[in-house]
């Protein structure tokens, strides 16, 4: 009985089967590189030596150079520095590493410097890429641009520093305006408290609508004097910025010399006028003069009072010289400092 012989595989099907599996693995290849690309995300592959076999897109823009495949080697960043700003030899970076032990490091935080000098914080996970035996043929890193989120957590805790600053700053403020009241009554010191305080509150709201930066000293004034700005009092002078602990201090300053007025000087009585006015010489010099006219002769007092103590705790602040001239027309006070201090 004869053999059967055994069927021969058709060639030219074996052929298009090969064809068609290559194809499909080329539209799948393109279609991973296309997806890699399209990534946000620096994305870039090294081989067991280190060498550079592939990069997306988004690794020309973090890195701002083109990087070369073959050459470059451990890392697409020009420059490699700790989250500490201390320099790593791009042969002792995280993926160095991983390639050595074959164990990925995820969330490793690294900076790094473009060829323009800039600097970028990043977010590093590298992982090996291991064969069938585990032995490893090389890594694929991502890197995450974090610079925006670490100058926001930066900016945070300036921000919480600064705060705590002005908190105590202003509460030792208030200290000392409790400390330097006096009064005969409950009643008395009640209301001398209570205006002191309206009066700093009304220099913090100022700060506080500013974001706590500078504001101008006219608006200052005008908040502190109230309804006898424009009125009975004559403000002039050109805008002058003022930091937030000297807002505190100069408004504290002028609420003492309009209220002052109100109880002995010119604002006592409608016919009362006062003129505000200050200028910067060209040394940087400012000179703010307070000027009373047409209201009850003044005299200097015999003691010192409250308020007069309250005007040169302010003065010290702003580390200013004050003078007062008790004239028969009514009060002249000048106040001299540095502009630039202010």
């Amino acid at each position: 009985m004869a053999s059967e012989v055994p069927e021969i595989p058709n060639d030219s099907a074996n052929v298009e089967i090969l064809h068609a599996a290559v194809e499909a693995f080329q539209r799948r290849e393109v279609t991973y590189r296309d997806m890699l690309e399209d990534l946000p995300a620096a994305i870039y592959t090294i081989d067991a030596e280190g060498r550079l076999t592939y990069f997306n897109k988004a690794c020309i823009e973090l890195s701002g150079r083109m990087p070369e495949l073959g050459d470059d080697r451990w890392c697409v960043m020009w420059k490699l520095f700790t989250a500490e700003g201390v320099a790593v030899p791009h042969e002792n970076c995280t993926m160095a590493h991983v390639v050595a032990d074959g164990i990925a490091q995820h969330g490793a935080e690294a900076i790094a410097e473009r060829p323009d000098g800039s600097r970028v914080h990043l977010m590093a996970y590298p992982t090996p890429m291991l064969d069938s035996a585990g032995e490893c043929l090389g890594a694929v890193n991502m890197l995450v641009d974090i610079t925006e989120q670490k100058q926001a957590h930066e900016r945070m805790l300036l921000l919480a520093r600064e705060v705590d600053h002005r908190s105590n700053n202003l509460l030792s403020l208030v200290q000392s305006l409790v400390h330097l009241t006096k009064a005969d009554s409950v009643e008395d010191y009640r209301t001398a408290i209570e205006q002191r305080l309206t009066a700093l509150a009304g220099a913090n709201r100022l700060i506080s609508k500013a974001r706590w930066e500078n504001v101008d000293l006219r608006s200052l004034v005008e908040i502190e004097l109230g309804p006898y700005a424009d009125r009975q009092v004559t403000i002039r002078g050109k805008a002058i910025s003022l930091s937030p602990p000297s807002a505190q201090y100069l408004g504290m300053l002028v609420h003492e010399l309009c209220t002052n007025a109100v109880k002995y000087g010119a604002l006592s009585v409608e016919e009362g006028r006062v003129q505000l006015k200050w200028s910067v010489d060209d040394n940087g010099s400012l000179m703010l003069v307070w000027n009373e006219e047409g209201g009850p002769r003044v005299v200097e007092p015999v003691r010192k009072n409250t308020g007069s103590a309250v005007i040169e705790g302010a003065v010290r602040h702003l580390k200013a010289e004050i003078f007062r001239e008790w004239r028969e027309e009514g009060l002249r006070c000048t106040l001299l400092c540095n502009a630039s201090a202010l």
